[in-house]
């Protein structure tokens, strides 16, 4: 079957056809030609034979004679009749058997030969013997005073001469045939064979490989096609590396910008997402309670709204959209296939930093003023006390000493811990880092808050996926970083609460996250917990038993950030609050 489909059995067949149709035209033409010449060759020489008889016949006397020349040009399978003016007649057959007189008086009174015995006319023509009911090639020749000359014989013999005519003409038909059908599949292979080399060609092409060339096997048009194949197999090649290169080009810019970039196609499939976009989309996810899927992502509600109204067409649509107290703005606009809107583009900027810095501005002489003023008002109170002397005793004076101690302590403090992120915030901070057993030094971090759990009456766990005993760091640092992360879950975690804490170390990162059940943290005030004087809660009187200065976090991020690692927060509220933070191990 693969044979009647290929361009070589399709052209071989074709030429066999076409060969096979102008022989059988040109073979029955032949016949009818030959069959037509037979039978003319033979009236001819007869006639021929017949005209000399009648001429003997007009010159001589001698009848012997007349009769001995008749026998000699007589054809073998002839039969001659000679009807003499004095009416006698004399006739001769081929097996040397005289005729009957029944056919004697036939030709005499045929009708169709009448005419040369009284009309003194010549015939020539094709008719049925009356005795054999055979067809005859018959000739009559007239004579002077009434005689004639007959001669005729059997189209049988003519017959035969046509069977071996058309034996010869069937013969070559079929030799011209073999010989046909040969040429044209060697035609047609030598044609194809070139064709097929451009196929497998053609076929390492859509795989990729630009490099495979055609052999050039000739110099005709088909070898002009395959200096061409090559040529266009050349071109593909250096447009291909140019599409590879914009392309590579594209990916980077996208992948190195600030910015995030989701590219979606019509029926909102998200076709390209860069680094931002995905961090927008994982906060997207955590923030709607959805499990990511990887095959198919969910595209979130507030950009398939948006790409409908691009659908609809708007020219480009802003939006602003906060997710987990991160303020995105995103700018959509439409993807054209000519005039057909084919998908979009939406370019997501985080724009949190911005209204932190604007925020942070207006309320940093307010948290500092809130942070010194009740410290300030209390030294001056207790102080004004003991100058007018309302403390009448020792032991009251003490107290009131004491008090205002423990305050001049706590703005110490809060100096110490202006001064220290001013230090760091500007690049001065200097990390001792050394090599830790990364076991012991959690586990004697975690017994420090073991007796403040319990007296909060709130459980404390360590979970440890520990694959490598070491971690290079500063353990002075990343204990502040820890002793402040577990603290302040503590102090937000009420009663019969969890906190836990995962540590886990491998030869790339250091990571650890504490996790806990608490209060959490508002979405508006989310952004702005690793900011100065950040507190949950406002009233800043939520733990009075210990209270802290709003820095610790913005000290720990500092203090991350200088061991080139990243700290982060998760969190719903009333729900509990996800601290976690990671630092590389690859760079000791």
């Amino acid at each position: 079957m693969m044979f009647w489909r290929s361009v070589v059995g399709k052209l071989a067949i074709t030429i066999m056809l076409l060969v096979s149709f102008v022989l059988f035209i040109l073979s029955i033409f032949l016949l009818q030609f030959f069959e037509s010449l037979h039978i003319e060759e033979a009236e001819n020489d007869m006639m021929q034979m017949a005209t000399k008889l009648a001429l003997l016949v007009e010159q001589q006397e001698d009848d012997i004679f007349i009769q001995d020349s008749a026998e000699l040009m007589k054809d073998p399978s002839g039969h001659v009749v000679l009807f003499y003016p004095d009416g006698n007649t004399w006739a001769s057959s081929s097996n040397d058997e005289l005729l009957s007189d029944l056919e004697i008086d036939w030709l005499r009174n045929e009708e169709d030969l009448n005419g040369v015995l009284t009309q003194n006319n010549e015939v020539q023509k094709e008719i049925i013997h009356p005795e054999s009911n055979l067809e005859v090639i018959i000739v009559g020749k007239p004579t002077v005073d009434e005689g004639a000359v007959f001669v005729y014989q059997s189209l049988d013999v003519i017959d035969q001469t046509k069977t071996e005519t058309r034996k010869i003409i069937y013969l070559a038909a079929g030799i011209a045939l073999i010989l046909t059908t040969f040429f044209a599949v060697f035609l047609s292979t030598r044609i194809t064979s070139p064709l097929i080399k451009m196929r497998e060609a053609a076929h390492e092409l859509t795989k990729g490989e630009f490099n495979t060339k055609v052999p050039i096997l000739t110099h005709d048009e088909i070898g002009d096609l395959a200096i061409e194949f090559n040529r266009m197999g050349r071109q593909l090649k250096f447009h291909i590396n140019a599409l590879r290169q914009e392309k590579e080009q594209f990916s980077s810019i996208v992948s190195s910008m600030a910015d995030g970039v989701v590219t979606l196609s019509r029926n909102g499939e998200m076709i390209v997402v860069n680094p931002p976009a995905d961090k927008f989309l994982e906060n997207w996810y955590y923030e709607n309670n959805i499990n990511v899927n990887l095959a198919n992502p969910k595209l979130p509600t507030e950009l398939n709204e948006v790409l409908q109204e691009i659908v609809s067409g708007k020219d480009k649509v802003l939006r602003e959209i906060a997710i987990q107290g991160r303020n995105y703005v995103m700018l959509m606009t439409p993807l054209y296939d000519g005039a057909h809107v084919r998908g979009a583009v939406a370019v997501i900027r985080d724009m949190t930093e911005e209204r932190r810095l604007d925020k942070l501005r207006k309320d940093f002489i307010a948290n500092v003023s809130h942070e010194l003023r009740t410290p300030i008002s209390m030294l001056q109170g207790y102080s004004e006390a003991i100058v007018d002397d309302i403390a009448e005793s020792k032991e009251e004076k003490n107290d009131l000493a004491k008090i205002i101690h423990e305050e001049s302590l706590r703005m110490g403090r809060l100096v110490n811990d202006l001064l220290d992120l001013a230090r760091m915030e500007a690049g001065h901070i200097q990390l001792n880092k050394d090599i830790i057993d990364v076991e012991t030094y959690v586990s004697r971090i975690m017994k420090k808050f073991n007796g403040v759990a319990n007296d909060n009456q709130i459980h404390l766990s360590l979970a440890k996926d520990i694959k490598m005993r070491e971690a290079y760091v500063d353990p002075d640092r990343i204990e502040q970083v820890l002793t402040n992360l577990i603290d302040n879950a503590i102090r937000h975690t009420d009663k019969n609460g969890n906190v836990s804490v995962s540590i886990s170390n491998d030869e790339k990162l250091f990571q650890v996250s504490v996790k806990d059940n608490g209060s959490g943290i508002s979405e508006e005030d989310l952004p702005f917990v690793f900011e100065r004087f950040y507190k949950a809660d406002k009233s800043r009187t939520r733990n009075k038993v210990k209270k802290g200065t709003g820095l610790g976090l913005s000290i720990a991020k500092n203090i991350v950030v200088a061991h080139e690692g990243t700290i982060n927060v998760k969190s719903k509220l009333n729900q509990g609050t996800t601290f976690s933070f990671q630092i590389p191990q690859d760079n000791k």
